[in-house]
């Protein structure tokens, strides 16, 4: 009988935090689904299609990988975040926000079965957003960061971030707004749960 290896409990420090306290973690280098973009997660047709690609391929890998002998729970949606000009990302002009929305990938996922997934994916649906084009398979790694977990809706999320901040200021970090993008992981999917159920881990890399 197969195993079915769930990210969130083997990497536990990272996808379940404290929700009281600011924690520092150590994030190794992981390789991810990924797709860039650009504008307001609320309203941009963009990010919808984004996230239209990203998780058919994503579970499309999944069983690929599981008809080979190797299960897993698919991961959750992680997005970076940042803008330009910080400024706007910081005074919520959403319009210039910019974003990789991504989703974890086990080490034995391979670009060929990335490309197979797509493939398959598109021939299933001729009307899949063109963006997936857009899709890549490529490492990642924060290093040192900043994380707590935060409950609520995403509209009010500012003052968490700032605690985060405010944490990492305290200790003499520094962080780049374009080099150390803001990361957030959504727990909880808002379709069903309630805006101040939302679950998600907030994360700032810093050096």
């Amino acid at each position: 009988m197969q195993t079915k290896i769930d990210f969130k409990v083997k990497y536990k420090e990272l996808y379940k935090p404290s929700a009281k306290e600011v924690v520092i973690v150590e994030v190794p280098e992981f390789q991810f689904l990924m797709i860039d973009g650009m504008g307001s997660p609320g309203d941009s047709q963009e990010y919808a299609d984004a996230l239209g690609v990203l998780y058919p391929v994503a579970y499309k890998a999944k069983f690929m990988s599981k008809a080979k002998g190797r299960d897993y729970v698919v991961p959750p949606l992680e997005g970076l975040w940042w803008a330009d000009d910080m400024k706007d990302f910081r005074e919520g002009n959403r319009d210039k926000w910019k974003w990789t929305m991504m989703i974890l990938q086990p080490e034995w996922i391979t670009q060929d079965m990335i490309n197979e997934a797509i493939k398959t994916t598109k021939g299933k649906n001729p009307k899949i957003p063109k963006v997936i084009e857009k899709l890549r398979l490529k490492k990642y790694r924060e290093g040192k960061s900043a994380q707590i977990l935060y409950f609520g809706p995403y509209k009010d999320e500012g003052p968490t971030i700032e605690r985060i901040h405010a944490f990492i200021k305290e200790l003499g970090g520094k962080f780049e707004g374009s080099k150390h993008k803001h990361h957030e992981i959504y727990l909880s999917d808002p379709r069903k749960t309630s805006p101040e159920k939302l679950k998600t881990v907030i994360r700032q890399p810093f050096v």
